[in-house]
């Protein structure tokens, strides 16, 4: 009777967290995702491909202080938590559920979100706090400073507290618990064991701080990628002749009006822009977080180099991983894990869910650490303690555990309605701020025309409650009067 009563409301938290789920996804954020990246794309001039060159020029800079976080290692901790199941599962999950057509919305996501990617990234430099001998930064802070509402910042926090630590990384946790029950029998034993590994394998970095994870995100995150694709491009070279067909499949599909506005909700459109959203998370507030912490002379800078994480998460892993299933074909009997160890499975056989099982255990890995670096800022933001700290560590680390142990369900719609609400908010704070960020980036390019390294003044600029600037600024200025001499 207890163990009816338990599925009972297990099910109805199911049912009202995917009615909350469609509302937000169909009647709100397909406007304001796709709107705020068509705004910002054209106000910016198309900043995201103009000046693409230039952000990848720019990963080559080293912090200015020696335990500063360099640009590259501040992209990395957004990717790390950016490329995570949600690129290998996720997308796997898209195409059960939304078909083919679902892979072009997850494009046009990415290509449109990098603007607004630029823009949060540029906004969360030009408000960031100094943190010891690093930073912090992000939505809430520029929330709080900017527009002066500290109490939505608050909001905009728990928010994000909410859907990394009770969202994403349970699902995290979750996925690598689901590939690795490919080889056991037990899938109870082996949840309970892999959501300890991973518990432990967290504490082990986190209580090491920032610094660290980025450390380790610059060295797990390029080395996996770069391996993934390989992977992802032997198999579809392998088989060149079904390139045609599957891009035929999915633009086919991606503008079926009829199938489309037939059951919107569980369209192509709205499965493509969740997962693209879960996957690039453009827009969303969180990449800030991580874009805040890079030591550069000027916000634009790493609002450049933020946007390559988008293309590098969506255009390239999420594809790869598209066209790995595309080719296998389609199997009502698989989504998630299952579905893409199958498809590689049938390409290279045992060795191919090998090495799928090591990717996702070494992407969430990352993910996790990834995630709980922005839910750290964001919990200094509202209580900067060394107890409460202490707390939430362990708190989080509980959370791993458990998560692993999850319900597949459940869990997707949990991320999904926590990362609207996320989004919501960042996105009408953005589309406030916006000018701050343009006026940034026409500083930054004029002062590129006049052959300088651009550092940021705000004062020169009228920016307001940039206070973490002005020590930077005087920095630069010495260093720049020492080279002189």
């Amino acid at each position: 009777m207890q163990k009816q009563k338990e599925g009972v409301n297990t099910l109805t938290i199911q049912m009202v967290l995917a009615n909350v789920n469609e509302f937000l996804y169909s009647n709100i954020l397909l406007a304001l995702l796709i709107g705020t990246g068509i705004y910002f794309t054209i106000r910016t001039r198309f900043v995201q491909f103009r000046l693409l060159k230039e952000g990848i020029s720019l990963l080559m800079e080293k912090a200015h202080t020696e335990d500063g976080v360099s640009s590259f290692q501040a992209l990395m901790i957004s990717t790390a938590s950016r490329v995570g199941t949600g690129n290998i599962a996720g997308v796997a999950t898209a195409l059960a559920a939304g078909g083919a057509g679902s892979i072009f919305w997850m494009w046009v996501t990415a290509l449109i979100g990098g603007a607004s990617a630029f823009v949060e990234s540029t906004l969360a430099q030009v408000y960031k706090e100094q943190d010891g001998e690093q930073y912090r930064g992000g939505p809430a802070y520029y929330i709080a400073k900017a527009l002066g509402k500290r109490w939505l910042g608050v909001v905009f926090s728990l928010l994000l507290i909410a859907c990394f630590i009770f969202g994403f990384n349970p699902l995290q946790a979750y996925n690598v618990s689901s590939a690795v029950s490919y080889y056991f029998e037990d899938q109870e034993l082996v949840a309970v064991v892999i959501g300890l590994i991973l518990a432990i394998a967290t504490a082990a970095v986190i209580f090491g701080g920032v610094h660290r994870i980025g450390i380790i995100s610059s060295t797990v995150v390029p080395i996996m990628a770069l391996l993934y694709i390989i992977l992802g491009l032997y198999i579809t070279l392998a088989n060149v002749q079904k390139l045609p067909a599957i891009f035929g499949m999915i633009m086919e599909q991606a503008f079926d009006l009829k199938a489309i506005m037939g059951g919107f909700a569980g369209s192509c459109v709205m499965y493509g822009i969740k997962r693209g959203l879960f996957s690039n998370e453009a827009g969303m507030g969180s990449a800030p977080n991580a874009g805040a912490s890079a030591d550069v002379s000027h916000p634009v800078k790493q609002g450049l180099v933020q946007t390559i994480s988008v293309f590098i998460d969506t255009i390239l892993i999420c594809t790869t991983t598209a066209f790995m299933l595309l080719n296998y074909g389609s199997d009502a009997n698989l989504t998630g894990m299952p579905y893409v160890q199958q498809a590689i499975s049938a390409e290279v056989g045992q060795a191919g869910i090998h090495f799928i099982t090591i990717s996702i255990f070494l992407f969430a890995f990352s993910s996790l650490i990834g995630n709980y670096c922005y839910a750290e800022s964001n919990l200094k933001f509202i209580l900067d303690t060394k107890r409460s700290l202490c707390i939430f560590r362990i708190l989080a680390i509980v959370v791993i555990f458990f998560g692993a142990q999850a319900s597949f369900s459940t869990i997707w719609d949990l991320a999904d309605v926590l990362m609207g609400f996320m989004a919501i908010v960042n996105i009408i704070a953005i589309l406030l701020l916006g000018k701050i960020a343009i006026t940034c980036l026409k500083d930054y390019s004029a002062q590129k025309k006049q052959g300088k390294d651009p550092v940021f003044d705000p004062e020169r600029l009228g920016i307001a409650n940039a206070d973490c600037w002005k020590a930077i600024v005087k920095d630069y200025k010495e260093d720049a009067s020492m080279d002189d001499k």
